[in-house]
């Protein structure tokens, strides 16, 4: 049996720079749910990749986009900058099923729960 969404934290293979994207996954109707905080990013820097049934979410915020200011010297620095990327094994899912959305930092995905059921096939002995 193929690992799905339903046990997503088992499979998960996350690759975090600087930190972790946080995520809610649910299943509402026979459809996943991908909730994640991408706060600070913009639309335009997230890239969602559906490949060998992996869902493949990167996030990026680079400072150089930023206004440099030279007299300023940080005392502490706690906003995150760089890339995120989490992964989650969901299957073979036709890539036109999934939809994604962003509003207020949150990107929101959804996609149809894998229903391929595994056929048993007898196997003829010479």
């Amino acid at each position: 049996m193929l690992p799905s969404l339903d046990n997503i934290f088992d499979s998960f293979m996350g690759d975090s720079e600087l930190d972790t994207m946080k995520c809610d996954v649910y299943e509402k109707d026979g459809i996943f749910h991908i909730e994640a905080e991408v706060p600070g990013v913009h639309k335009d820097d997230i890239q969602i990749e559906c490949d060998h049934g992996y869902l493949t979410i990167t996030a990026s915020k680079n400072e150089e986009k930023e206004e440099k200011d030279e007299n300023k010297k940080f005392i502490r620095r706690e906003r995150f900058s760089g890339k995120i990327v989490r992964r989650f094994y969901v299957g073979e899912v036709n890539e036109e099923d999934i939809k994604a959305s962003f509003k207020d930092g949150i990107l929101k995905i959804t996609l149809p729960k894998e229903t391929k059921k595994e056929t048993k096939k007898l196997i003829n002995i010479d």
